[in-house]
């Protein structure tokens, strides 16, 4: 501010270049051409100035309602998104039991499919072990036998002399021949 007023007292030393130049000399000035311009100043200025603060008061309470409304939107929305928060989480909650009792459902499930099936595999195992067995008796019993006659022709062959071979095969052919005539 200093500067400024510095500025127009120095404008005051300069030598004026013909008779253009400032009068910084309150005083000296004509008091009535300085009367004349503040009041129209005033009067013409208070209209502007008026008018200029109404318009800005104007704008000022469009912003503030506008803000309000925007407010007021914001909270419904916040209400609503709220109200659907609560909903989601109600969903939210309800799908997780669900979910967890269908993993239960699910848990059980494969319990009893998987006992089921250890069942016939056992049922299958034991028919298996009961099938060898049988097979492996008869095999048994198929050497057994295999033996025994072998033995027995063994034995049969070594008692047997070619006479009474011969007739033990007569025998067995009249045998056969009696039967043949019974049949016709």
């Amino acid at each position: 501010m200093k500067n400024v007023t510095d500025f127009f007292v120095s404008l005051g030393y300069w030598p004026s270049a013909g008779s253009f130049g400032f009068n910084t000399d309150i005083l000296a000035t004509n008091p009535i051409n300085l009367t004349v311009v503040l009041g129209v100043l005033i009067f013409f200025g208070k209209g502007v100035l008026n008018d200029l603060l109404d318009n800005r008061k104007q704008r000022i309470l469009s912003t503030i309602q506008s803000s309000e409304e925007l407010r007021k939107g914001a909270i419904e929305q916040l209400e609503i998104a709220r109200a659907r928060l609560r909903k989601v989480e109600i969903e939210a909650d309800e799908y997780r039991r669900n979910g967890y009792s269908e993993i239960e459902r699910e848990k059980v499930n494969l319990i009893n499919a998987t006992c089921d099936s250890l069942e016939r595999l056992e049922n299958f195992k034991n028919e298996t072990l009961h099938f060898e067995q049988q097979r492996a008796i008869n095999q048994v019993r198929q050497r057994v036998f295999q033996q025994a006659l072998q033995g027995a022709l063994g034995t049969l062959n070594s008692c047997l002399n070619s006479e009474l071979h011969f007739r033990t095969i007569s025998a067995n052919i009249g045998t056969l021949g009696a039967m043949e005539e019974i049949t016709d």
